[in-house]
């Protein structure tokens, strides 16, 4: 019986786009060498709330929109702020790690669906490169 509302949960109210900027600033903020993504973005507002991440994958469509624009786009997320956040260090073994993503419906649900969409891709990569 929910609903969802697209426009209420663009930008930073998505909780994908809070759980990737969760990620960021605990990486960041612990100065822990990688590299965080954020992907499978439905609107520009999301792009925009996640601006300053490491990588971003934005499909033509949204890149087009964003290019087309003459609003300036404000860094969102920086490693230097992050790097100043009061955060409390966690650290798991593979039990806990595996309690606390399923904890976390969104980690887990927007990671399932991240690795499916991935595989697909490459399948259809593949075939295209077959038929080349």
């Amino acid at each position: 019986g929910a609903s969802w509302d697209e426009a209420a949960m663009s930008g930073a109210n998505d909780p994908g786009v809070q759980s990737v900027r969760q990620i960021y600033e605990f990486y960041k903020r612990f100065g822990i060498a990688t590299e965080v993504m954020g992907a499978s973005f439905r609107n520009v507002g999301q792009i925009q709330a996640l601006a300053g991440c490491d990588l971003l994958t934005i499909s033509p469509e949204l890149l087009s929109t964003l290019s087309a624009s003459e609003a300036p786009l404000a860094r969102a997320l920086d490693p230097e702020a992050a790097a100043a956040l009061e955060l409390p260090f966690v650290q798991y073994d593979e039990p806990a790690f595996r309690l606390a993503l399923n904890q976390d419906a969104m980690g887990t649900e927007k990671l399932a669906e991240g690795i499916r969409a991935f595989c697909a891709d490459a399948v259809k990569l593949e075939q295209l490169i077959l038929a080349a």
